[in-house]
């Protein structure tokens, strides 16, 4: 069975081979280890077929990119060979790198309205609706890692998912839950499919 770098917090499920957190939480704030979903590194020409396919990707996939020709794209978990065989098709026999680092990294998603206000303890840039509206992706410094950031709403409620190093993982978990303790932050479980989960889900 696949292990997160974070610890289960709460009962213990399996979703797609991977352990995770069955907890659910009703709170307004709350953090969730998404490591198990499916975590692909494209690298192609910015100008090319693949850029250009990758800008309108399907509803199974989250894309986002922090550098020009680079990109990442999320999904299911369990759904590598699916999502790298679509990225392959995208390039027209252009040259463009996929990398599986489903297993190489972490994916956290911070959710509420009060999101904003936790980075404001552990990172330099404004990531409030003004400084980071939905959709924008960037790569920055969260407690001292180097952390790529992305915004995705979740039903009109503020959401951000970072990327970071496998390694740092559960320090980065555990510094947002120590930033966000004044502001009643808690730890939800890994809803299936896991990537654009509807709040309250069961």
């Amino acid at each position: 069975m696949a292990q997160s770098p974070i610890a289960v917090v709460g009962p213990q499920a399996v979703v797609a081979g991977w352990a995770v957190s069955g907890r659910r939480s009703a709170a307004d704030l709350t953090l969730t280890d998404l490591t198990p979903l499916t975590k692909l590194a494209v690298c192609a020409d910015p100008a090319g077929p693949t850029a250009e396919g990758l800008s309108t990707p399907s509803d199974a996939v989250l894309v986002a990119s922090v550098v020009a020709g680079e990109w990442l794209v999320l999904a299911e978990a369990g759904e590598q060979a699916g999502v790298a065989a679509w990225l392959e098709s995208l390039g027209d026999g252009e040259f463009a790198s996929v990398i599986d680092l489903t297993h190489g990294r972490a994916l956290l998603r911070l959710t509420g309205r009060q999101a904003s206000d936790v980075f404001a303890k552990e990172c330099a840039v404004d990531l409030s609706d003004r400084g980071c509206p939905d959709g924008r992706a960037l790569r920055t410094a969260v407690a001292g890692l180097a952390v790529d950031v992305v915004r995705s709403d979740l039903d009109g409620v503020p959401s951000f998912l970072m990327h970071c190093e496998r390694s740092s993982g559960q320090y980065l978990f555990d510094a947002l839950l120590d930033a966000g303790a004044d502001l009643g932050i808690d730890v939800d479980g890994f809803r299936p499919p896991g990537l654009n989960t509807t709040r309250g889900a069961p």
